[in-house]
């Protein structure tokens, strides 16, 4: 039986498809893009300036989405998602945070989350405004995620990772350090993945 190509492997024909059809490589070039995955078919707006954000900018990127917040034990690990991103980004790895209040440490005010992350943690990877991550009001994102994985935030810095083609392919509980062997040979297995 045979099987349903990847998302890239599609992106990666229709740019030949292009190519034969004579509408040369710069229209090859911005068909790829086209191919979002149904997960990231999702628009947030960016914390420090509330702009929606399409999720479709990261397709064919390995994604590692995080629910955040300001005042939780595990907020230190801001400083490792950091050092992953700053490691990884020329390979393709995004990190995505998703402040949220669910668990009851996390500001209301966008600029005092903003000013933690991007000032006192040095955060470089995109940021999302505060959003809700389990339960009957979750965002549809982290509602595909626990469904795919089987595994909601059950705490603070959760962390699930996304493979290229927009698969949840992992779950990890908030108590991984971003520094985990595990988290990291699973993140740098889906890199080298194409």
């Amino acid at each position: 039986m045979p099987t349903k190509p990847s998302a890239s492997r599609r992106a990666l024909c229709a740019a030949a498809l292009l190519g034969l059809a004579g509408l040369g490589s710069a229209a090859a070039q911005t068909a790829a893009p086209a191919a979002c995955p149904p997960l990231l078919q999702h628009s947030f707006n960016r914390l420090q300036d509330e702009k929606p954000q399409p999720l479709c900018q990261y397709a064919g990127k390995v994604l590692l989405v995080v629910n955040t917040a300001s005042y939780c034990g595990f907020t230190p690990q801001y400083e490792g998602l950091e050092a992953l991103y700053a490691k990884y980004a020329g390979r393709g790895l995004v990190v995505l945070g998703f402040p949220s209040n669910d668990f009851a440490q996390e500001s209301s005010n966008n600029a005092q989350i903003a000013e933690l992350c991007f000032n006192t943690y040095g955060v470089k990877f995109p940021m999302f405004t505060p959003t809700q991550v389990r339960g009957a009001k979750a965002n549809p994102l982290y509602v595909a995620l626990a469904q795919a994985t089987g595994k909601a935030p059950a705490w603070n810095f959760h962390k699930y990772l996304v493979d290229r083609d927009g698969q949840p392919i992992g779950s990890f509980a908030s108590n991984v350090k971003p520094g985990d062997p595990a988290l990291v040979a699973a993140i740098e297995k889906a890199l080298a993945a194409r």
